[in-house]
């Protein structure tokens, strides 16, 4: 194939997004070529085009996969600022060296995690913590994940791994349980506020780094069965103590000092008798600012965390009281005999740090020029020579700080760890040094690089070397990828019988004062025959080089077997129980516990403990699902956007990423039991139109039977598809493949066959929620008739109720009108006149001027009609209009007032007016001669209504004992 073929084909594959390109045949070629010769062949045409290199989001579409070929893309997208870019089953980050807030906001955060397929998005290390958390909440074994944070020193992993508690303290915190969104906000908060805590205790300015961790930690985020934040633990190894007291040159001690010098206020620096100005030997380059001397920052943190106020302050006065004896110098005494003299500006110092650390200045004096020698039973004095002194006062600062940092640790884990019985799976971070390689390397560096040497091979195996091997065992056709195996390297560290950490601690543990000629010759004799260690035998320092994965480093012996030593003087442990700070003391009475209860054992050396440490982490490492993410340093100098192609191409090479993307591209990344993909995606057969394939499977049957189960589940999920070109395989065998006892998927086919199970998930849930809504209907109907027939029975009872209760209250009121009307009735009789009343009666000559008062002119009666006066009585002519005026004075007009007449007639016949006020009561009865009588009574009618008919033509008397008689 030509190269402009070449070159047509290459541009064919960016215009449909930066796909796999075609069109090339990987060939047998020489090592590819330095960075400065010309290119040539595929590696020329496909670097013609660079304006596309950008594009390239995950490594594996590169073809051919060279060094060359991968830094080109790296940095294409690095001068574009794109960080993060795909290897596999690696995430690479390139340190930008500057902020970028809107790549990690909030928002951000939640488009990764509410994403269907987060892998869809550009790269971003949101995609590697939404998987982890994904595949937590999918159950898949192993369920606990491990997130591998690897890289040189300034590489960016410090920041990687904040990133990475924050999504988790964000997206693992967004429930809607209230009864639990004050404890996980609790957590969240405290999560994120040991961060500034162990950063400012523990990391420290380097040369390669502002912001060098000086410690290794893994993160435990701990989660319930709702994948909710219920709690974290911090683990720590190896934290660099040795830098309290010696620091490297341009390099600066821990930042939590420079924080206490910078950001105290005055009344601080007058406790901790820090006066501006003054100068510590062991604060070196204090004029330098960088970001995180945040003393604000720390101690909020704190707050957050429950440390109280005095307890904060215990804590700034032992560190201040540390930078005290630093400044503390010895000079050699004439007499051998007598103890070396304090320098005569050290003794203010001695002073000051005696009363920072609370214990008596002579005896502090003491412990560090004299120390005490134990034969038998007897105690001897020694005094201490000048470098001695000067050991001891480093020794003190070391173990106050360092037991101070376990306590804070320890805190930290009791203040946010939950409680077993309410987390049941963890995502741990892992952050850890990054290799270094320094002028001068010691025990620290050679620590540091054996943890890295540990995590690569961690990598080499669960990946490149066992991902191959798997391959084979289950039956695929693989040919090997070649690749960088770092096992020699850690035999010759850590390995068995003999090795670099069992004759350093061999050495440590004689009780003798270490040679380091002798060491040196030790090891050579013993090491020889192992490739990875070399010897400059023309140097005058005693030193060997070791090849690590990362590079050569020299590692200077002087000083090393002390190290590994890290003794203690028991003076000095004793002199700290004393200590009139509470926390000092209880720190070393708890320590002395410990040392009692361990007493009888062999002496633990900082190796011996460091390498226990990190084997139980790999150990959890190995029983995780891992994620990697490598960070890459950009330049060695921390500059913005400065891409150093020299720089870059090292780190590629020493990681393996050129490896890891050849079996990343030809490979399965996903591995997954017959039996585990059988219970999880075996309903896609059982509910799919293609029936007659399923049926029911033991999972604890042979591999067979279970292999052809699994090939049955494929065929039915391909003949699904088959009728979706969006879905087309083209060659399924490219995207799954089919073991002895697994199942291999390439992450398009997992995506597939999630797919298909979320959709027969979300088809059996609406059958359900539709059998559910019908029972509730069903229900709800039956109710309702229920509520009918019993809302019919009682309104039915409630009104024969009623109605009996109107029936006997009729009943009653019947009986009592009755009774009323006849007793009425018994009394109006008695009112009425007797029959004697209705004879006629003589009627008497009245007196003339009665009779002119008392009589009334009818207007048709010739005569006047006689009136008399009591009874009164008024006779009313059959005449059809009568108008009768009567007019009373006295008695007579007062019984007028009182019963005055009022009586319409019903025809207009006739009409009776009066000139009295009609009101009163008054009986009437109309005489058979047509007289009517008019009866005036105190107590006429107690038993009759005055009114019984509002619409009665006849008002003011009683209707009942009106007759007519005319």
């Amino acid at each position: 194939m030509s190269s402009a073929d070449d070159r047509r084909n290459v541009r064919a594959g960016h215009t449909h997004g930066g796909g796999t390109v075609k069109g090339f045949v990987h060939k047998d070629r020489s090592p590819p070529p330095s960075l400065n010769d010309s290119l040539e062949g595929e590696i020329q045409a496909f670097l013609t085009d660079e304006d596309q290199l950008h594009t390239y989001d995950d490594l594996t579409k590169v073809n051919p996969v060279t060094p060359t070929t991968v830094l080109k893309c790296l940095q294409a997208r690095y001068s574009v600022k794109v960080f993060y870019t795909h290897a596999g089953c690696t995430l690479v980050a390139l340190n930008p060296f500057q902020p970028i807030p809107h790549l990690y906001s909030l928002d951000v955060m939640k488009e990764y995690h509410c994403a269907p397929q987060p892998q869809e998005f550009k790269p971003h290390i949101f995609i590697v913590a939404e998987e982890a958390y994904r595949n937590v909440q999918g159950q898949l074994e192993p369920v606990n994940q491990s997130l591998v944070v690897s890289g040189e020193s300034g590489a960016g992993k410090t920041w990687t791994s904040r990133c990475l508690m924050k999504y988790y303290a964000t997206v693992a915190a967004s429930s809607s349980v209230v009864k639990s969104q004050h404890t996980v906000e609790r957590i969240e908060k405290r999560v994120l506020d040991s961060n500034p805590i162990m950063e400012a205790f523990g990391n420290a300015c380097t040369l390669r780094n502002n912001n060098s961790s000086r410690f290794g930690k893994y993160i435990q985020l701990q989660l319930d069965r709702c994948q909710l934040l219920v709690g974290a633990s911090v683990q720590t190894y190896l934290l660099e103590k040795t830098r309290v007291g010696c620091q490297p040159a341009n390099e600066r001690n821990f930042h939590i000092f420079y924080q206490m010098m910078k950001g105290a206020t005055d009344e601080q620096r007058k406790e901790w008798e820090m006066p501006r100005g003054q100068r510590f030997v062991w604060l070196p380059n204090a004029e330098k600012t960088v970001e995180e001397d945040c003393f604000h920052e720390t101690v909020e943190a704190m707050v957050h965390l429950g440390i109280n106020a005095e307890r904060q302050r215990q804590i700034f006065t032992i560190l201040a009281g540390i930078l005290q004896l630093g400044n503390v110098n010895f000079s050699s005494s004439t007499d051998e005999s007598q103890p070396c003299n304090l320098e005569e500006q050290s003794r203010d110092f001695l002073q000051r740090a005696a009363e920072l650390l609370c214990v008596p200045a002579e005896e502090l004096q003491m412990c560090l020029r004299v120390r005490t020698l134990k034969a038998g039973k007897q105690s001897v004095l020694k005094p201490c020579s000048q470098a001695e002194c000067s050991m001891r006062r480093d020794c003190l600062a070391k173990v106050i700080y360092a037991q101070l940092f376990e306590w804070l640790v320890t805190f930290i884990n009791n203040s946010m760890c939950a409680d077993k019985s309410t987390w049941c799976n963890f995502i741990g971070v892992l952050d850890v040094y990054g290799f270094e390689c320094f002028q001068i390397n010691n025990l620290e560096q050679l620590c540091i690089n054996y943890a890295n040497e540990k995590l690569q091979q961690h990598f080499v195996a669960h990946y490149l070397r066992a991902q191959q091997e798997e391959y084979v065992s289950e039956g695929l056709q693989w040919s090997f990828v070649k690749y960088q195996d770092n096992q020699s390297c850690l035999d010759l560290i850590e390995g068995s019988p003999v090795s670099v950490f069992s004759l350093l601690n061999e050495e440590s543990r004689l009780n003798r004062a270490s040679d380091s000629k002798m060491f040196r010759v030790r090891l050579e004799k013993e090491l020889c025959d192992n490739v990875n260690i070399s010897w400059d035998k023309f140097s005058k320092v005693p030193h060997f080089t070791v090849a690590h994965y990362a590079g050569k480093v020299n590692y200077q012996i002087q000083g090393m077997v002390e190290k590994n030593k890290d003794p203690v003087p028991p003076e000095l442990s004793s002199l700290l129980q004393k200590s009139g700070n509470s926390l000092l003391h209880q720190i070393f009475t708890d320590k002395e516990t410990e040392n009692l209860t361990s007493k009888g054992l062999s002496k633990v050396t900082v190796v011996s403990k460091f390498k226990n440490s990190l084997e139980s982490l790999m150990k959890i490492l190995h029983a995780t699902t891992p994620h990697y993410t490598r960070c890459i340093k950009p330049n060695p100098d921390c500059k913005p956007l400065t891409f150093k192609k020299e720089e870059v191409i090292m780190q590629l090479e020493a990681c393996g990423i050129v490896e890891t993307i050849h079996i990343s591209a030809a490979g399965f990344p996903i591995r997954i039991p017959f039996s585990s993909f059988l219970q999880r995606y075996g309903l896609i057969a059982k509910y799919s139109k293609f029936k007659s394939e399923a049926r029911c499977v033991d999972l604890e049957a042979d591999s067979d039977v279970l292999q052809r189960e699994v090939e049955k589940l494929l065929r039915v999920l391909l003949q699904t598809q088959a009728v979706d070109p969006s879905h087309c395989l083209g060659k399924p065998n490219s995207w799954v493949h089919c073991g002895r006892t697994k199942v291999f998927l390439t992450q398009s086919m997992l995506d597939l066959l999630e797919d298909q199970r979320n959709k027969i998930l979300s088809q059996c849930a609406f059958s359900i929620q539709c059998c559910w809504l019908r029972y509730q209907q069903r229900r709800r109907h039956a109710r309702l008739k229920s509520a009918i027939v019993i809302q019919a029975a009682v309104r039915s009872w409630l009104v024969r109720r009623e109605v009996q209760r109107w029936n006997r209250a009729a009943t009653v009121i019947q009986d009592t009108w009755r009774r009323w009307r006849a007793l009425l009735k018994s009394l109006a009789e008695a009112e009425l006149d007797d029959a004697k009343d209705l004879v006629e009666e003589e009627v008497p000559e009245l007196n003339p001027v009665i009779r002119e008062r008392g009589s009334v002119q009818l207007s048709n009666i010739q005569e006047p009609v006689t009136v008399r006066g009591w009874p009164m009585g008024l006779a009313l002519a059959s005449a059809p209009s009568i108008t009768v005026s009567l007019t009373a004075t006295g008695f007579q007009k007062m019984m007028s007032v009182m019963a005055s007449l009022n009586l319409p007639s019903r025809r207009g016949d006739y009409k009776v007016e009066t000139n009295q006020y009609t009101k009163g009561l008054a009986s009437i009865r109309a005489q058979p001669k047509g007289s009517v009588k008019l009866h005036y009574q105190r107590s006429p009618l107690l038993y009759a209504d005055r009114q019984p008919d509002q619409k009665s033509d006849v008002t003011g008397f009683n209707e009942i004992l009106l007759e007519k008689t005319l």
